[in-house]
């Protein structure tokens, strides 16, 4: 704010203070000019007291990101494991804690699998997404859930919800997508005012593609160039959402989602042999609902309740097992309830109770299942203090856990308490500049299949613990009047896990047990500038840069004691520019990954050699009449048609196109 708006008020202020003389026989009315206050907002990862990263719709639609995944190999210190092609899972880990460690959350509930602990965040499109951010930590919410806190980060999906325009009850949102291999996804939208204070929408896409892609094998001495096989996929997904905001300014909230998909399970490629025959089907049902209410300006609670229902099976066609073929049928459900409490007893102290409780259940096919049954309670007392630039948040999360099995051995219950607190510090009111600290203890219950699975399951295992340790400074400003606006962030971390849960070879099969001990040092550094152009045209510039050591640090005398942990680059970053003019909006984006080693021994052997990716992306939007829009878009991904792999033997697709057009009315 300059110094000439802050004058400005202070003299209005004044004249608005002037007190109106008894004797005045004749009312007199002054007419001042109109004063203009322009401030910048902060972005929330500047001014956060943990380490956040978002990318909004705009954001999202000028990179050409198709899919969750897409958006969060843009964030710094993560890693997304990409099995290879359009049907293949991928996962994400943060800071190299471990995929188990990250919790998913969509629209403000957390997406659950007890039996494998990894959530396919490849399956989300972003066709309704509004915004995805990541927590290290946690969010600053009070009014979160207790499952929010329980994990070392938090990745949030938060969908669009429909806003209409004076006099408008209906709204209607087509999207048809299509591109190389096979790809195509259209997809119908529809929101109704069906009254002052309640909306509904009801959403649908279908996606599928052969994902028969080329790719390079090398076997040695020769090259010869392959066509990527049972990569295929097929999936659709509806969702209703309802919207209701009561009298009293409380809120209703609620959703039902559908998923199901088919797909092929591409698998290694190793020598000359590039078949799979592996197929996947999966469903997935959920229903949730969500009540926020005020009671007054020092009291509001959030509850919310949530079923969960998943299925998949698994085929390989093999002639190792009996019959040529094996089939595996896995039924998860999950019953979860919480209710959050915020109190605010000053302008400068909140605290807030939350206290989740939640049953998981596990049934298949498998021969001698113990079909387990977890019960599960969080319970997260929290605290936020304000004073001056200082901003402290505390945290005490509570956990319970006792299976029960239907035969077997049953593990012992856990009890755990996880402390966290985290800082941050204004030294200047007038510049937006923070230092941050944060120290957060976490710890991830064995999954369904670490304790069950066949003969590789193990019912002794102890939970992993994970301790995080992050130092950092942000700085958001407009040093010079050719920018819009900057912003840096810089953070130093140091992770620790303990009993971590890894497969490793006994005397017939493999085996689940506690492992090991790692050490996580990493730097996450994150920068984002606007420029403005001649003619109404700006370039929007953003990058992220991770160098990350995680190291193991199990035995001594192993030959790969304090040798970097498989598949975790040193150096990996992303850089994207976008340019706005009122005609187009022309993106680049490119991501770097260092190389990597997919065995414990960093080795040559053992090596993966590190990659750039380039791509382009370009769009247009048309007003046709008063209320409709057309948006229409063209992508490149793999500009330079590189070859390379995330995960050892999985090759990814070379160059590929997409064009899309959206019609909203």
């Amino acid at each position: 704010m300059s110094v000439r708006y802050v004058l400005n008020l202070l003299v209005l202020g004044g004249l608005l203070n002037i007190p109106v003389c008894a004797q005045s026989v004749v009312d007199t009315l002054h007419t001042i000019d109109e004063v203009t206050v322009k401030a910048r907002r902060t972005p929330l990862q500047v001014a956060s007291a943990q380490p956040v990263q978002s990318m909004g719709r705009e954001q999202l639609e000028a990179l050409g990101a198709q899919s969750v995944a897409d958006a969060v190999k843009r964030f710094a210190g993560v890693t997304v494991r990409d099995y290879g092609g359009i049907g293949g899972l991928k996962t994400v880990s943060v800071r190299s804690l471990g995929v188990a460690h990250t919790a998913v959350s969509y629209d403000g509930v957390a997406v659950s699998n007890a039996q494998a602990g990894q959530i396919d965040v490849g399956r989300f499109a972003l066709d309704n997404v509004e915004e995805v951010s990541l927590a290290v930590g946690q969010g600053s919410d009070l009014l979160q859930s207790a499952r929010a806190y329980a994990s070392a980060g938090i990745l949030s999906i938060r969908t669009q919800q429909p806003t209409f325009a004076e006099g408008e009850k209906d709204m209607w949102r087509t999207r048809v997508s299509g591109g190389s291999f096979g790809y195509i996804t259209p997809s119908l939208r529809y929101a109704r005012k069906v009254a002052s204070r309640t909306a509904l929408m009801v959403e649908g896409d279908y996606m599928r593609a052969d994902g028969i892609y080329p790719f390079t094998l090398d076997n040695g001495r020769t090259e010869t160039t392959e066509r990527r096989r049972n990569s295929d996929i097929s999936s659709w997904h509806v969702e209703g959402n309802l919207y209701h905001t009561f009298r009293d300014e409380s809120r209703l909230t609620g959703k039902g989602y559908f998923y199901r998909s088919e797909r092929g399970l591409p698998g290694s490629v190793i020598l000359y042999n590039p078949t799979a025959r592996e197929r996947l089907w999966d469903e997935n049902f959920f229903t949730q609902i969500a009540y926020e209410k005020q009671f007054s300006p020092q009291w509001k609670m959030r509850a919310l309740a949530k079923y969960n229902h998943a299925w998949n099976r698994y085929e390989d066609t093999n002639v190792k097992y009996e019959g040529g073929r094996q089939v595996d049928v896995h039924r998860q459900d999950e019953y979860y309830a919480s209710a959050t409490v915020c109190w605010k007893p000053s302008p400068y102290v909140a605290l807030s109770l939350a206290q989740d409780g939640f049953v998981n259940t596990l049934r298949n096919n498998i021969d001698d299942s113990p079909n387990p049954v977890r019960l599960t309670s969080l319970t997260a007392l929290n605290a936020d203090f304000r004073w001056g630039g200082w901003h402290l948040l505390a945290n005490l999360t509570g956990t319970y856990t006792t299976d029960e099995v239907r035969s077997g051995a049953t593990p012992d219950d856990r009890r755990h308490l996880s402390p966290s607190l985290s800082l941050s510090w204004r030294p200047w009111s007038s510049e937006a500049l923070y230092l941050r600290a944060l120290y957060k203890n976490t710890f991830r219950v064995p999954t369904f299949n670490d304790l069950y699975y066949r003969r590789s399951g193990n019912t002794a295992l102890r939970p992993e613990d994970a301790t995080e340790y992050n130092v950092g400074l942000t700085w958001s400003a407009r040093p010079v009047d050719w920018l819009n606006s900057l912003s840096l962030t810089v953070d130093a971390y140091y992770n620790k896990v303990e009993d971590k849960i890894v497969a490793f070879p006994s005397v017939y099969v493999w085996r689940m047990a506690n492992y090991g001990e790692v050490e996580i040092h990493g730097v996450d550094a994150t920068l984002g500038a606007s420029f403005p152009l001649i003619g109404g045209c700006e370039v929007d510039v953003t990058g992220a840069y991770t160098f990350q050591q995680a190291l193991d640090l199990t035995n001594p005398s192993a030959k790969n004691y304090k040798d970097q942990l498989p598949y975790t680059p040193r150096h990996s970053g992303n850089a994207s520019a976008v340019l706005k003019t009122p005609w187009l909006h022309v993106g680049y984006n490119l991501m770097a990954v260092g190389k990597r080693y997919f065995m414990d021994q960093n080795i040559p052997s053992n090596e993966i050699e590190g990659y750039v990716e380039h791509g382009l992306t370009a769009s247009r939007s048309f007003q046709l009449g008063k209320s409709a829009t057309l948006r229409l878009q063209a992508d490149v991904v793999n500009l330079t048609d590189r070859q390379y792999e995330v995960i050892k033997y999985y090759p990814m697709p070379g160059r590929s196109w997409r064009v899309g057009m959206i019609l909203s009315f």
